[in-house]
């Protein structure tokens, strides 16, 4: 779906054209278009580099990714790569850095895109954060990524494996500034009975370009929140691929992204569920201004035939405040079995509501001050679902900068920062 027309989608119980039986090995029984078939490797040889006519890359802007397709990256945090990796972990939990052939890594599941399979191959070390048994950090551990002006020229990978073991609870964010150009894995393994939180955080400066494969498998009664935040950077690729392996699981996926002139932000989900009685939620919203401000969200959800009991839901939002800016919105719900709890999807893109906007200027509230107003009101309550104080503070922030930059072309002023760099 794109901004040039308001569109809506909802289906409280979908069932995919053409519902078919998989099961492991006979993935030739899958219907043309099937998440079921896509095709998953460890080796490069298997997924070639992307012309832009596949599917999957159909939205991308293949020819600003195309120093991340290749081989020859170096390891971030390394000499030379212009990228610095600090980790700030609670005290209960063990923070390791481990070479490629560490058995821990490559269990969540095997890359899905020529990004992913190329930053699997690429790294040479990967830091490891481990929640213990039984622990509950009070306090939150954070992976920092960031680069400085050099790392821009300089294509790089990262893995990261973030590993909550039984009934652990905890919370781990993932932190990106600076200029890089990275290419990055984020394996996140929670154990039965565990409860995890994730946020990924891509708050990059001009000129920075990142692809990232985040792959998540959630054990029995095990609940994952994953939470992506994206403002910055000139190119934004976030892929989030979850999957149960036993009964019980949950996930949560919340996703937060504003976009600007010629910026392209892009987060594809897949949740996969495989085996019975699971929960999976998705709620992204977004909003965009400015000229070549381009969103792309593509949300997959693949209800297996043994997965009877599932009960899942997926929703985007996007917000257009501006002319020149294109949000893409494409849901899809695959579905095996008429067993299950409940399955739906919706999807929303459209302009600034002229409506809200007349009834808060009727009640003499300035125009600008009733804009802000309808923005803050379309994040709040996903900024308070995150659940952590210092990331929904720094949300709130970023949210008052971009909407300063939006008020500064809807009133004819200059953007400060533009004045500032002219000078």
């Amino acid at each position: 779906m794109t901004a040039t027309t308001d569109l809506t989608t909802d289906h409280s119980r979908a069932v995919a054209d053409g519902a078919h039986t998989h099961s492991p090995g006979a993935a030739s029984a899958a219907p043309q278009g099937s998440r079921a078939e896509r095709l998953t490797s460890f080796s490069l040889d298997d997924i070639p580099v992307p012309t832009g006519r596949e599917e999957e890359w159909r939205f991308s802007p293949v020819a600003r990714i195309q120093p991340l397709f290749d081989g020859g990256l170096v390891t971030a945090g390394a000499d030379g790569s212009g990228v610095r990796v600090t980790v700030e972990a609670a005290p209960e939990v063990k923070v390791e850095t481990v070479g490629r052939d560490d058995a821990r890594l490559g269990r969540a599941g095997k890359p899905g895109d020529r990004t992913g399979v190329t930053a699997w191959n690429a790294f040479t070390e990967a830091t490891v954060v481990t929640v213990p048994a039984e622990a509950t950090p009070a306090d939150v551990t954070s992976v920092r990524f960031d680069g400085d002006q050099g790392a821009a020229a300089v294509p790089s990978a990262a893995h990261v494996l973030v590993k909550a073991e039984r009934h652990a609870e905890a919370v781990v964010v993932i932190d990106h500034a600076g200029v890089a150009t990275l290419n990055q894995t984020v394996e996140i393994d929670v154990a039965d009975g565990a409860h995890l939180t994730v946020v990924s955080v891509q708050d990059w400066a001009d000129g920075a370009v990142h692809t990232s494969s985040h792959r998540a498998r959630i054990g029995r009664d095990a609940k994952l929140k994953h939470v992506v935040v994206t403002f910055g950077g000139d190119v934004v690729r976030v892929t989030p691929d979850a999957e149960f392996t036993g009964e019980g699981g949950e996930v949560e996926m919340v996703g937060l992204y504003f976009a600007d002139s010629d910026q392209h932000q892009e987060h594809r989900l897949f949740v996969d569920h495989a085996v019975p009685r699971c929960k999976s939620r998705v709620t992204y919203k977004g909003a965009l201004q400015g000229s070549g401000a381009h969103t792309v969200w593509v949300g997959d959800v693949l209800i297996q035939a043994e997965a009877e009991g599932t009960d899942t839901y997926e929703l985007n939002r996007n917000l257009v405040l501006t002319d020149g800016a294109r949000a893409d919105s494409v849901p899809n719900l695959e579905i095996e079995t008429g067993e299950i709890d409940g399955a739906g999807h919706a999807s929303a893109t459209g302009r600034f509501d002229d409506e809200q906007l007349f009834y808060l200027m009727a009640r003499g509230i300035p125009e600008t001050d009733a804009r802000r107003l309808v923005v803050r009101g379309f994040f709040a309550e996903l900024i308070q679902e995150i659940g952590v104080a210092s990331v929904e503070e720094r949300l709130i922030a970023s949210i008052e900068a971009e909407l300063e930059k939006s008020m500064s072309v809807i009133t004819g002023e200059a953007d400060p920062a533009t004045e500032t760099d002219a000078e």
